[in-house]
C-alpha cells in the first residue's frame, strides 16, 4: 500500500514530523514501511507556462520555436521539438537555472541558430512515471488542464514535492489497505483525531434509484450485502488534475472521471467499486449469481473467460456483466458516450474471489481487498462518496435513496479484559486508565466492568481482532515496545528438545555422510513419464497434478525418491564425475484417487545411490567397482546402529535388475514388513540413462525410526570364554542363505552368541543346483564356562535342524 504523505494530512494532522519520522513510527509500532519514496527526483524552477504561438523552425522541420509566458513578466523564446506542442495549451516550462532528474541544468542555448530560453518538459523528464498517465498523453511533452494557473510551480500543480511510504501489510492488516485505515494508524501513534470525509448520503435527485434499478442475491453465501446508486446525466471526461496526482501517486493510471472516482475511493475506503453502464443492464436489474457450468464472459481487458460454477458473477437477469470482485465486462463497460452510471458497491466471501482471481489469472487492487475480507460497514459510506464525487466530477445527479439487499447482517465483536491479564502478558505496570487512553486512541469504545475488567467494542474495520490477546497485541504496540520492560521469566518451562523423527534423520545424515556418501536435495515435484518408468515403493498409488505446473518436466508430486537420484547421477557423468554416491531424506505423496478429494498421504523415504568405482586412482592397486554389497554394507551400517534387525528377501520390482534386488523386510509385533528395496537398476534403465551399474536402495524413514528403541541396555563384557564350531551344508540353490541362519537362531537359543556365514561356494563337483554354505557359530552365556560336551550336543541339533528343514547335508 503506497501512502502519499499529502492526501494522509488531508485526514489527520501530521504537522510537525517528516514522511520519513511517520515510516520509523509506523514500523516501531508493527506496521512495516520498505521505503520513503520522494516524488521529486530533482525538479527546481519549473513553472506552468503558456504557449502563446508556435512557428516552424527556419532551418529544422522538426523543430518548433515557441513564445511562452511563464508568469514572469517577460515571455521566453524557446525551442521544442515536440509534435504534440501547440499554441494555447499549458505545459511545465524549465527556465534558465532550472534543473531537472540526472542532474540536467537549462541553460541558454541556440538550436541550429535561434536562440532558445529555456525548455519545455515531458512527464519523463519531470521524472514522472509516464506509464501512469492517460495514453494520449503519454507521448510528447506533458499538456496541463487548461484551468492551471500560469507561473505556478509545478511541484505544486503535479504534487511532486510529495513523499510516498510503501507500507509492506502482512495479511492481518488489510485495515490498512486505505488511506483511512493508514490515518487511523497514524492518528493512534501521534494521539490526533482522524477527519473522516464527508458524502452527501442518498442523493438528492427527483428520482427514485428503486424506480430505476433493481438487485437481487441469489448465491446467499457468497455476497452477504450488494448496494447499488443511480447516477443519471453524467458525462465521461478527465479527471482534476488533484484526483489525477494521487492516483498516480499510490501507483494508479488515471484513465477517466468515473473509473478515476471508483479507483480514488477504493483506496480512500478500502472498499472497492464498480461502475457499470446502466442503459446496458436489462431494465437495470442486478442479481448475483455462481456461474454456469461453461458460461462465458468477455471482460475488460478483451479475453473471453470461460467460468466454473464456483465463479461468483454479477449479472442482469440475462447475462453477466462482471466477475464478483476481480473484473467488470466489456458489455457493461462505462464508455464515452455513458449517461447513466450504476454503482456497485458490495460485500463478497474473500475465499471466492481469492480462488477466481487465482484461477483466472486476474490479481487487482480490488480482489486483493476483497481476498482479505474488507470493512462490511464500509459498503455504503464508501457508495455515498463515490456517487458524490461522481455527480461532482462529472455533472450528474444522484438519485434518490440506495437500493441494497443483504442476506446476513454484521455482527459486532466486543471483548472482554482485564487490566491484570494485559500486565500479566506484557510485564508492564500499566493502569485502567493508561489502557483506556490506548484504545481511545484507537478509536475503540470500552466500557468498563467490575475491578479491573473492560469491555472493548472493536470497529469493524479492524476484522483482524476477535481474541483478548489481539487487544494486548495493541496495547503493546501503542504503548510502544521499546517501553515494555525486561523481566524474568517464571512458571513451568519446558527444555527444547529434538522429536524422534528428528533425532533419527539427523542420525542418519551423520553416519551416510561419515560413509562417504553425499546429501542431495531434489524437487518435490516430477515429470509422469518418471513416475511411469520408476514407480517405487508406491506402484498404485495415482499421481497428484499440480493445478499450476512451473513445467511439464514438474508437473506431479513424485511417489518415488529414486528418478531424481539417477538425475543426479547423470548430470554428474555428463560433466565426467562417473563416481557418484548421493543420498536423500525426503517426502513422497501417495494418493489413490484420480481425482484428488483428500490430501495426499506424505510418506519420509531414504534413498542412496551408489555407481561407479568405490575409490580413486592409486599407484598400491586397481581401484574396484561398487556393487550391490557395497550398498547393502551402508544400509546395514545404519540399521545396526539403530538397533534394527532386517532380512533381505530376492524380489523383482519395476525398474530393478531382476536378479540382484531384494526387498527390505523387518519384524514387528511378529509380523514381518517390507519397508523398502535395494538392489541393481535395470540394464535397460542405465542404457536409457547412460549409466554404468548403479546401484540404489529407497526405505521407509518413518518406519524405521518407530522400530528404534530409545531405551539402552548396558551389558558388562564377556568373564568367561566362548566356544566356536564351523559348519559347511550342501542345499539346494533356491534355498535362502537367510533361512538357514535364522533356523539356525532358533535352535541354538540363548546360548548362541553369534552366526556369520563366511564362505558360499557352487560348483560341478557339489552337483546341480546345489550350494555349499559355511556358517562359523559363536557359544557363550554371561553365566559360566560351557562345557565341550553340550556345546557339541547342541551344536548337533542345530545341525539336525537344518537337515529336517533345508534337506541339508555335511560338506564332506
Amino acid at each position: 500500500m503506497k501512502v502519499s504523505y499529502q492526501w494522509l494530512s488531508q485526514y489527520v494532522d501530521v504537522s510537525g514530523f517528516t514522511a520519513g519520522e511517520l515510516a520509523e513510527k509506523l514500523t516501531r509500532s508493527g506496521i512495516e514501511v520498505d521505503i520513503v519514496e520522494n516524488r521529486n527526483k530533482g525538479v527546481t524552477e519549473v513553472y506552468a507556462g503558456y504557449v502563446k504561438s508556435r512557428e516552424k523552425h527556419p532551418d529544422a522541420d522538426k523543430l518548433s520555436v515557441c513564445i511562452v509566458d511563464v508568469g514572469k513578466g517577460e515571455d521566453l523564446q524557446i525551442v521544442c521539438g515536440a509534435k504534440n506542442v501547440a499554441a494555447g495549451q499549458k505545459v511545465p516550462v524549465a527556465v534558465v537555472g532550472a534543473k531537472l532528474p540526472d542532474g540536467l541544468a537549462i541553460k541558454r542555448a541556440k538550436l541550429r541558430g535561434v536562440e532558445s530560453q529555456g525548455m519545455i518538459c515531458s512527464a519523463k523528464e519531470l521524472g514522472l512515471n509516464d506509464k501512469l498517465l492517460p495514453k494520449e498523453i503519454q507521448e510528447g511533452i506533458l499538456v496541463l488542464p487548461e484551468d492551471t494557473e500560469i507561473g505556478a510551480s509545478i511541484l505544486d500543480v503535479l504534487a511532486i514535492n510529495d513523499e510516498v511510504m510503501d507500507l509492506d501489510l502482512t495479511p492481518n492488516r488489510s485495515d490498512a489497505l486505505s488511506m483511512l485505515g493508514a490515518a487511523y494508524e497514524i492518528g493512534a501513534i501521534l494521539g490526533r483525531e482522524v477527519k473522516l470525509p464527508q458524502a452527501e448520503q442518498g442523493g438528492t435527485g427527483a428520482v427514485q434509484a428503486a424506480e430505476r434499478i433493481s438487485v437481487e442475491i441469489t448465491a446467499k453465501e457468497q455476497c452477504t450485502h450488494y448496494a447499488a446508486a443511480l447516477i443519471e446525466g453524467v458525462k465521461v471526461g478527465v479527471s482534476p488534475l488533484w484526483i489525477q496526482n494521487r492516483l498516480m501517486a499510490a501507483g494508479i493510471r488515471p484513465i477517466n472521471n468515473i473509473v478515476d472516482v471508483t479507483n480514488y475511493v477504493m483506496l480512500e475506503y478500502g472498499q472497492p467499486l464498480h461502475a457499470f453502464d446502466a442503459d446496458k443492464l436489462e431494465n437495470g436489474h442486478i442479481d448475483v449469481r455462481l456461474a454456469k457450468a461453461g458460461e462465458k464472459l468477455v471482460t475488460l481487458d478483451e479475453v473471453e473467460r470461460t467460468l466454473e460454477p464456483h465463479m461468483l458473477l454479477i449479472t442482469d437477469g440475462v447475462k453477466p456483466v462482471a466477475i464478483a470482485g476481480v473484473m467488470g465486462g466489456a458489455n457493461s463497460e462505462v464508455t464515452d458516450g455513458t449517461v447513466r452510471i450504476l454503482l456497485e458497491s458490495a460485500k463478497f466471501d474473500g475465499g471466492t474471489v481469492r480462488k477466481t482471481s487465482r484461477q483466472l489469472g486476474l490479481r487487482s487492487e480490488a480482489s486483493l481487498r476483497f481476498e482479505k475480507e474488507v470493512n462490511p460497514e464500509a459498503v455504503l459510506p464508501a457508495l455515498h462518496r463515490a456517487a458524490s464525487l461522481i455527480a461532482e466530477l462529472s455533472g450528474g445527479t444522484v438519485a434518490s435513496g440506495v437500493v441494497e439487499a443483504r442476506t446476513a447482517e454484521h455482527k459486532p465483536v466486543a471483548i472482554e479484559l482485564t487490566v491484570g491479564r494485559i500486565n500479566g502478558y506484557l510485564g508492564t505496570s500499566l493502569t485502567v486508565e493508561e489502557v483506556k487512553e490506548i484504545f481511545a486512541r484507537l478509536n475503540f469504545t470500552v466500557e468498563p466492568l467490575e475491578a479491573d475488567g473492560l469491555l472493548v467494542h472493536v470497529p469493524s474495520r479492524r476484522g483482524d481482532i476477535t481474541r483478548a490477546v489481539d487487544l494486548i497485541e495493541e496495547v503493546a504496540r501503542l504503548h510502544g515496545y521499546d517501553n515494555i520492560p525486561t523481566t524474568l521469566m517464571h512458571g513451568v518451562t519446558t527444555p527444547g528438545a529434538l522429536t524422534k523423527e528428528q533425532s533419527i534423520r539427523r542420525l542418519t545424515r551423520t553416519l551416510l555422510t561419515g560413509s562417504g556418501l553425499h546429501e542431495a536435495i531434489t524437487y518435490s515435484f516430477t515429470h509422469p513419464d518418471q513416475i511411469a518408468a520408476y514407480p517405487g515403493a508406491y506402484g498404485e498409488a495415482q499421481p497428484v497434478k499440480l493445478a499450476m505446473p512451473m513445467s511439464e518436466d514438474r508437473s506431479v508430486l513424485r511417489t518415488s525418491l529414486i528418478p531424481h537420484l539417477l538425475d543426479v547421477a547423470v548430470y554428474n557423468r555428463n560433466r565426467n564425475q562417473d563416481d557418484v554416491a548421493v543420498f536423500e531424506m525426503g517426502r513422497v505423496f501417495v494418493s489413490n484417487e484420480a481425482e484428488l478429494r483428500s490430501l495426499p498421504q506424505e510418506k519420509l523415504l531414504l534413498a542412496a545411490l551408489l555407481t561407479g568405482k568405490r575409490s580413486e586412482l592409486h599407484w598400491t592397486g586397481k581401484p574396484g567397482v561398487v556393487d550391490f554389497y557395497d550398498l547393502k554394507g551402508v544400509l546395514e551400517g545404519l540399521l545396526s546402529y539403530l538397533g534394527i534387525d532386517a532380512k533381505y528377501v530376492p524380489a523383482q520390482p519395476k525398474g530393478f535388475h531382476p536378479g540382484r534386488t531384494a526387498e527390505i523386510a523387518v519384524e514387528r509385533d511378529g509380523i514381518r514388513k517390507v519397508v523398502g528395496v535395494i538392489g541393481q537398476l535395470h540394464p535397460e534403465l542405465q542404457q536409457q540413462k547412460d549409466l554404468s551399474d548403479t546401484y540404489v536402495l529407497e526405505v521407509e524413514l518413518e518406519t524405521l525410526a518407530e522400530l528404534v528403541d530409545d531405551s539402552f541396555t548396558y551389558k558388562p563384557l564377556p568373564r568367561f570364554p566362548a566356544i566356536s564350531r564351523d559348519t559347511a551344508v550342501v542345499v539346494d540353490r533356491t534355498v535362502a542363505v537367510g533361512d538357514l541362519v535364522a533356523k539356525a537362531q532358533e535352535t541354538a537359543g540363548g546360548l548362541l552368541e553369534s552366526i556369520q556365514v563366511f564362505d558360499i561356494y557352487t560348483g560341478e563337483r557339489l552337483g546341480e543346483n546345489k550350494k555349499s554354505v559355511a556358517i562359523s557359530l559363536v557359544y557363550r552365556t554371561p553365566e559360566r564356562t560351557l562345557t565341550d560336551e553340550e556345546v557339541s550336543e547342541l551344536h548337533g541339533r542345530v545341525v539336525a535342524s537344518l537337515e529336517e528343514a533345508f534337506g541339508a547335508e555335511l560338506r564332506k
